[in-house]
């Protein structure tokens, strides 16, 4: 693909810098010149892709290294996609424009289910079978990672290898395996086998999957592979001297490789130390989050029992004030952006919050600074009239209008913290408030629901008492049930069970002051199918892009009729994967992919809910025995 060709076609399509690449700081290297070619593919569009501080931080990290060219790809938006094909010209790299399949890794970023038709689409439109057991030696290497990939298996058959938990380290050592297995002239099934011995990988293939009657699990079993006897000899000695070695080795199997029984998380011990942006991408066209971002700590020990991000992310691991703001001042001058977002899972909850802003605002005149994760109290509101973020409004999400949902989702705010935090808000300039909830949730009745209008209605009348003309938005999302967290067993309300909660709350929210948005229910029904569903799901996924399914996530582009009858063709039931409750004893396809957290502690918070009881926070606490630490061999970091 030519600059030539290309500059003719893109007035055709909207917003062409999606594909022009050319962006400042970008890395543009002679593909000739190194060993590895990736491609990072993110399966959205340009202006959501950049502004992924993920994938900003593996371009970074991966072309730091002078064997190895990283280049982007980004999912085309309609126009585009039909350009291509009228052209016939394949998806391409934006610095090179080097076509998909010319790659020797091929990278997808996967943070949402509905994302996985654009990852079918790229693939096809990039010249790469979709099928990975269709792929022959010359197709590029097809991996992912991001938080999905936990539970992945509605994707296994088309993605050969998945990276799971922390990249920065991971990409590298998937790098370096691939190099020592190019131009050995060894089989692809040669490379897989390889792959799966690098801790944090796991290759889908290599793992067989049989079904009881009704449709659960029976087993996840690693599949003997037999080998050859130059490449046993030869990926044997590449293993090393090692415990999971000897596992993959067995004696009494001379000739087979058995793949390890579990998959286990890669996790970096010190965020401290990990790889920084020296030079953000600055994108062509205005992103959704148009700031510089730096990752202030990773991990959250809070506990909410809805969240799959507080599992999978564990433990805390803190950057130090000193590291946090070098780093700022330093992406603030190779960017030219006034806005520095720093970012977390709790933001607020950093150890040393305070001291770091007045060190941030004090080194950096001029700069604004957001955090874009506050905490339902009165702290948070000092922190984010500090920031300057009255003149904007206020976020808080207390997720549930009662105490007892609150109590059973393990979020530790009472309605006087509530309240005290809203009148401290009004107070200090504050009107307009937006409150995200959740229905849908565990044990949730009609009066639970209830509450969340009159827990509104009075934190207007508070407004209104200060003699403050409120603006209350009230934002509610349906509850998905995710895996790797206590309410994985638990079923998802089903659609028309959820639009008659969401027209109950309507009624209780009536009034000038108060704005309701709510989620669509098909969005919140598909993502709860395909969050905890298995790799039979992975032809429905095929069926439904073969018929038009593409930005599934987008407001208004999911036609529920394509899924309907491709569930109904592949002979699958949603409502089995959607709104089934979990026995404690069911084989989830997920189990064999290690968090570090164990299923016994998921159990005893499960019940914990059902009690009405809540937990602390380790980082302020005790030790409330997750597993996370001892599992993985790291430690939470507090600086």
């Amino acid at each position: 693909m030519t600059w030539k060709h290309l500059r003719r076609h893109l007035g055709k399509v909207e917003k062409p810098a999606r594909y022009t690449g050319g962006e400042i700081n970008a890395v543009k290297k002679d593909p000739r010149s190194v060993d590895v070619i990736f491609a990072l593919a993110f399966p959205d569009v340009y202006e959501v892709g950049m502004s992924h501080l993920g994938t900003q931080i593996l371009y970074a990290v991966l072309n730091s290294r002078e064997d190895v060219a990283c280049e982007r790809v980004y999912a085309p938006w309609y126009d585009m996609e039909n350009l291509l094909k009228q052209q016939g010209w394949p998806l391409f790299s934006i610095e090179n424009r080097l076509p998909l399949s010319a790659f020797d890794i091929v990278g997808f970023s996967l943070q949402y289910e509905l994302t996985y038709t654009n990852v079918l689409m790229m693939l096809e439109l990039g010249g790469i079978p979709l099928w990975s057991r269709d792929r022959a030696e010359g197709d590029p290497l097809v991996i992912a990672g991001g938080p999905c990939t936990m539970a992945a298996e509605p994707m296994a058959g088309f993605v050969d290898a998945f990276a799971l938990g922390d990249g920065e380290e991971l990409a590298l050592d998937i790098v370096d395996t691939y190099k020592a297995w190019k131009g050995t002239g060894k089989s692809r099934l040669d490379l897989l086998v390889m792959l799966s011995l690098v801790e944090g990988v796991y290759v889908p293939s290599l793992y067989d999957v049989e079904y009881n009657t009704d449709g659960t699990v029976a087993k996840i079993s690693p599949t003997p592979v037999k080998l050859s006897p130059e490449s046993y000899e030869s990926i044997k000695a590449h293993a090393g001297d090692s415990e999971l070695r000897r596992a993959c080795f067995p004696d009494d199997m001379p000739g087979y490789f058995i793949p390890p029984s579990k998959v286990r998380r890669r996790v970096i011990s010190s965020l401290e130390d990990a790889p920084f942006i020296d030079k953000p991408l600055i994108p062509l066209v205005e992103p959704i989050h148009d700031r510089v971002m730096v990752e202030i700590f990773r991990g959250c020990t809070q506990g909410c029992r809805f969240c799959q991000a507080g599992t999978i992310y564990r433990p805390v691991r803190e950057r130090t004030p000193e590291t946090i703001t070098r780093y700022a001042k330093r992406l603030l001058e190779a960017s030219g952006h006034e806005e520095v977002s720093l970012v977390s899972l709790s933001s607020a909850d950093y150890s040393h919050i305070e001291a770091l802003l007045s060190q941030l605002m004090g080194e950096c005149p001029g700069t604004k600074f957001s955090l874009p994760s506050l905490r339902v109290d009165s702290f948070s509101v000092d922190l984010a009239k500090m920031l300057g973020a009255s003149r904007t409004g206020l976020t808080l999400a207390p997720e549930a209008g009662s105490q007892r949902m609150r109590d059973i989702i393990n979020k530790k705010v009472t309605e006087e913290d509530i309240m005290s935090a809203v009148r401290h808000a009004f107070g200090s300039g504050f009107a307009h408030i937006k409150l995200y909830f959740m229905i849908g949730l565990p044990g949730e009745t009609d009066e639970d629901i209830k509450a969340i209008a009159h827990l509104a209605r009075k934190i207007r009348q508070a407004g209104r008492d200060m003699g403050i003309k409120p603006n209350i938005v009230v934002s509610v999302s349906g509850f998905v049930p995710k895996p790797n967290t206590p309410f994985q067993w638990e079923p998802c309300v089903r659609p028309e069970e959820l639009r008659r909660r969401q027209r109950l709350l309507g009624d209780g929210l009536r009034g000038p002051g108060i704005s309701y948005k709510y989620h669509d229910v098909e969005h919140t029904w598909l993502e709860a199918v395909f969050a905890r569903g298995d790799r039979r799901l992975s032809q429905v996924l095929e069926l439904v892009y073969k018929r038009g399914a593409r930005f599934e996530a987008w407001s208004g582009h999911l036609d529920i009729n394509i899924w309907e009858q491709a569930f109904y063709d592949a002979g699958l039931d949603p409502a089995f994967y959607a709104h089934r409750e979990r026995g404690k004893e069911e084989v989830l396809p997920w189990d064999h992919l290690d968090t570090g957290v164990s299923k016994q502690f998921l159990l005893r918070e499960r019940d914990r809910a059902r009690q009405g009881l809540t937990t602390d926070d380790c980082r302020t606490a005790y030790c409330v025995g997750c597993g996370v630490c001892p599992n993985l061999g790291v430690e939470m970091s507090l600086k």
